[in-house]
């Protein structure tokens, strides 16, 4: 990557992390001394520094699964994030739709972060994935997504509520870099956040 991608990545994480800072404090429960966090369609798992530093703090042990079905992608976060003290890094290549056969996911996770969800692209798939989500969610976990569009922001909201999830909050981001390439993109425009309905 060059310095100015990276550049532009680092201030996006930046304001990423602002937000999302006290919308997880402030949500998430923690019962014991440990946080399992997913991250679904994690890609090269950029925001996972972002993760780390937020929710390391809450629990003397941090499990963050990255979940993705691009070999290509998995294989860069390998190699970006290393398991240390503390801190255990899993990427998976797996259908996020089905998410109860990965052994690695059986215990409930704290919190499931899908940055950029694309409803727009497969409607019917990504209700899928936000039931799949929802079912490895623990009873006093938080789903977290963000988006690139505001209809389609709309869309995701109404989708996971109708599967059962309660919306706590959505915000949109003030200083979101708009995507040159794509007109009324940007990036992280919305964040939403969520807890799961218990029967």
């Amino acid at each position: 990557m060059d310095s100015n991608y990276i550049k532009i990545l680092n201030d996006d994480l930046g304001k990423l992390k602002l937000l999302l800072t006290p919308l997880i404090s402030e949500n998430i429960k923690v019962n014991n001394d440990s946080i399992r966090c997913l991250n679904l369609a994690c890609g090269r798992a950029d925001e996972s520094g972002v993760l780390e530093e937020i929710l390391n703090p809450l629990a003397a042990n941090l499990e963050i699964f990255g979940v993705d079905i691009r070999e290509r992608e998995l294989d860069i976060a390998h190699n970006r994030w290393r398991t240390k003290p503390h801190v255990t890094y899993t990427f998976l290549s797996h259908d996020a739709t089905k998410l109860h056969q990965i052994s690695e996911l059986t215990q409930p996770c704290d919190i499931i972060l899908m940055r950029h969800q694309n409803y727009w692209n497969g409607a019917i798939t990504w209700q899928k994935i936000y039931d799949s989500a929802l079912n490895r969610l623990g009873s006093d976990g938080i789903l977290v997504i963000t988006s690139y569009f505001d209809k389609e922001h709309l869309q995701a909201l109404h989708a996971i509520q109708q599967l059962g999830a309660t919306l706590i909050t959505t915000i949109q981001n003030p200083q979101s870099r708009p995507v040159l390439d794509a007109p009324n993109k940007s990036v992280d425009r919305h964040i939403a956040v969520f807890h799961k309905n218990m029967a």
